[in-house]
């Protein structure tokens, strides 16, 4: 069988900034959105898998303001979830339709989903969380360095900046793989200069007030997790309580010592058309 063929689009976003985004799969099917993570783009939620569609499902993803193939954030706005919520309704208002759909995001996209799902539950069947790394106060003066550190780099050394920046503390055995893909994940970007804003701006913002604030996020959920060994950005504790705090959740993980779920396209797929399959 042949590989779904995907259909681009672009949508005006909050503010007007124009989203590049893409979809496959039967256009008549039940939609699923993917919210990718900041300095990543639509194609790393999972990481270019096409199960999803295969699967009977419609694939829509799209790139966040400033990342990939999008527009930066216009003069006098930014990169606050306030925001990045805000876009995520657009889209789904111009793409998905009224009907029940599942949103699935990764890092900063499950932050944008918890914050638009908080404000604007109807029409959400469903929610997968990957990797969420905050628990809704606000960050260390540390936590902020490194972001910094980040963009930094990123402005004055582009990719090889970048690189250099991340390099810092990686477990020798993933260091190899992460360096890898993340050099190919920021050389996707037209306007760097957009993603290094966003490193400064993703975490001064919150998507919620207190993880008690997921209480009332009343809707199935499926919150992927991964071990700190591999991924010590994602913190395993930090998954886990927001799957304690959700009143609907699932938490699922790779072993110890595997390659992280997050990082598996083909397999976090089947993860999500699992969940999907179930709900009502």
């Amino acid at each position: 069988m042949s590989p779904p063929e995907p259909r681009e689009f672009t949508t005006p976003g909050e503010g007007g900034v124009a989203l590049a985004g893409e979809e496959l799969g039967d256009p008549a099917a039940p939609p699923i959105v993917l919210v990718h993570g900041v300095t990543a783009t639509r194609r790393y939620v999972v990481h270019g898998s096409n199960l999803l569609a295969r699967r009977g499902f419609r694939q829509i993803s799209y790139d966040a303001r400033g990342h990939g193939q999008s527009e930066p954030a216009a003069p006098g706005s930014g990169y606050s979830y306030d925001e990045l919520a805000a876009d995520l309704a657009a889209v789904i208002r111009s793409r998905a339709g009224e009907g029940p759909l599942v949103l699935a995001g990764h890092s900063m996209g499950a932050h944008t989903i918890a914050a638009h799902s908080l404000r604007a539950p109807e029409g959400i069947g469903g929610v997968v969380l990957i990797g969420p790394a905050v628990l809704g106060r606000p960050p260390s003066p540390e936590s902020l360095a490194y972001w910094d550190s980040l963009a930094d780099g990123l402005e004055q050394g582009g990719v090889d900046g970048f690189l250099a920046a991340i390099d810092r503390g990686l477990d020798p055995a993933w260091r190899e793989v992460v360096l890898r893909f993340t050099r190919e994940r920021i050389a996707a970007h037209r306007h760097p200069e957009a993603v290094a804003q966003a490193l400064r701006e993703v975490p001064r913002s919150l998507p919620f007030e207190g993880l008690d604030s997921l209480e009332s996020l009343d809707v199935p959920a499926l919150v992927v997790a991964s071990h700190d060994r591999a991924d010590p950005g994602h913190p395993y504790e930090v998954a886990a309580a927001w799957a304690e705090a959700l009143p609907q959740a699932r938490l699922v993980s790779e072993e110890e010592g595997q390659s992280p779920l997050a990082w598996q396209g083909g397999r976090l797929s089947r993860e999500i058309a699992a969940f999907c399959e179930q709900l009502p």
